[in-house]
C-alpha cells in the first residue's frame, strides 16, 4: 500500500492506494505551524479510525506548494512510517516533456495534475485546478505540458472584496438563483461566483482559439463541482486527479525510491 500527500495552500489531501485503486482518502487543513510530530499523531488517529495500519504503508509520495512544510513532512514520514518519501520536484521522472522557460518554477501540483490527467483521459487537455489559486494547464496530444495560465482563486477574490470594503460582509460562496439580486449578500455571491465562471469560460475559449484544437476540459479542486455546474466549458470534474498523478509518479520512480524501513 502506498500513501500520497498533496499539500496545498489551504488543505492537505491524502490517499492510500493498493495498485491503481484508491482505498481511503482524507482532507485536513494546511497548518504551517504544525510540527512533524503533530502531523504524525494526526495521521495516526485518522488511520486508526479508518482501520489502516501505519506499518501497511510501503512507500510515500509528497507533492507540496508550501515549502516550509516539506522538511517537517519528510521527517514525519521517516519517524512514524520509517520510510523516506519521494518528493515531487526537479530530478524525478515525470514521463512528460515540459515546454516552459524555467521548468523548476512550475508548482509541483501542476506537474502532478498534468501527469494524472493524461494518464486517465489522454490528450489534448486543459486541466483547471480551482483552489487558493486557479491554474489552467494545457496538455498536448502526446502528454506534453505546453504551458498555462495562473489566476486568483475564488476564496482569495472574495476575501479581497470583504477586506477592502468597510460595509460589505464576508459571505458564503454559493451561486444565487438569479443574476439580478435584491440584497447585498446575493449581489456579492452573483458577482463573485458568476464573474469567476465567466473568467474560466473566457480563458478556456481563448486557449482553444489560440491553439486551434478542441480540447477536453477537466476540473479539480475544492470549488470544482460548484463552478462546473455553471460553466459552459468544463467537461469533467475529477476530485482525485492530483492523487492519481502522485500514484503514477510513484510507479515511474519505483526503482529510485529509497526505503529506510
Amino acid at each position: 500500500m502506498i500513501l500520497v500527500f498533496d499539500i496545498g495552500n489551504s488543505n492537505i489531501v491524502m490517499g492510500t492506494y493498493e495498485g491503481k485503486n484508491l482505498i481511503k482518502h482524507w482532507r485536513i487543513s494546511t497548518d504551517r505551524q504544525k510540527t512533524g510530530d503533530e502531523y504524525g499523531m494526526l495521521i495516526n488517529d485518522l488511520f486508526r479510525y479508518q482501520g489502516v495500519n501505519m506499518t501497511d504503508i510501503e512507500a510515500i509520495v509528497i507533492s507540496s506548494v508550501v515549502p516550509p512544510l516539506v522538511v517537517p513532512m519528510v521527517k514525519m514520514c521517516e519517524r512514524y512510517f520509517r520510510l523516506r518519501p519521494l518528493v515531487v520536484g526537479p530530478g524525478i521522472k515525470t514521463g512528460i516533456r515540459i515546454h516552459y522557460e524555467n521548468p523548476k518554477a512550475i508548482g509541483a501540483d501542476r506537474i502532478v495534475n498534468v501527469v494524472g490527467a493524461y494518464e486517465q483521459y489522454g490528450g489534448p487537455l486543459i486541466v483547471i485546478d480551482i483552489g487558493t489559486a486557479t491554474t489552467f494547464d494545457v496538455v498536448g496530444e502526446k502528454g506534453d505540458f505546453l504551458g498555462g495560465v495562473i489566476a486568483p482563486g475564488l476564496g482569495p477574490s472574495a476575501d479581497a472584496l470583504f477586506q477592502s470594503t468597510a460595509k460589505l460582509p464576508r459571505i458564503e460562496l454559493v451561486p444565487p438563483k438569479q443574476i439580478v439580486c435584491h440584497n447585498t449578500i446575493q449581489g456579492m455571491q452573483a458577482g463573485i461566483v458568476y464573474g469567476y465562471v465567466g473568467q474560466i469560460d473566457a480563458i478556456v475559449t481563448r486557449i482553444k482559439e489560440e491553439l486551434g484544437v478542441d480540447m477536453k476540459v477537466i476540473a479539480t479542486g475544492g470549488f470544482a463541482r460548484m463552478i462546473s455546474k455553471e460553466s459552459k466549458t468544463i467537461d469533467t470534474v475529477d476530485h482525485f486527479l492530483t492523487l492519481t498523478g502522485l500514484r503514477v509518479l510513484y510507479e515511474r520512480n519505483m526503482p529510485e525510491m529509497v526505503q529506510s524501513k
